[in-house]
């Protein structure tokens, strides 16, 4: 089963950049872990693998990871 969450983004913060989602959702322990599981193509970004580890994600987002599905809100 799929574990649902939503990111909200801060009031007049644009976007968030994959690496650090990774860590404040506590999918990854550090920057480095993030990167690795973003270069090993572990992550989809709506639904394509993503390899830009700073790739800057928007509310509508939707990136799943290791039965992880989070919305950025």
């Amino acid at each position: 089963m799929m574990d649902k969450k939503n990111f909200k983004l801060k009031e007049g913060q644009p976007y968030i950049t994959l690496n650090n989602l990774l860590q404040v959702v506590g999918i990854a322990q550090t920057g480095g872990h993030a990167k690795i599981i973003i270069q090993n193509e572990e992550v989809l970004v709506n639904g394509l693998v993503e390899t830009r580890i700073r790739n800057k994600l928007v509310i509508g987002d939707v990136i799943n990871t290791n039965n992880i599905q989070i919305e950025i809100e």
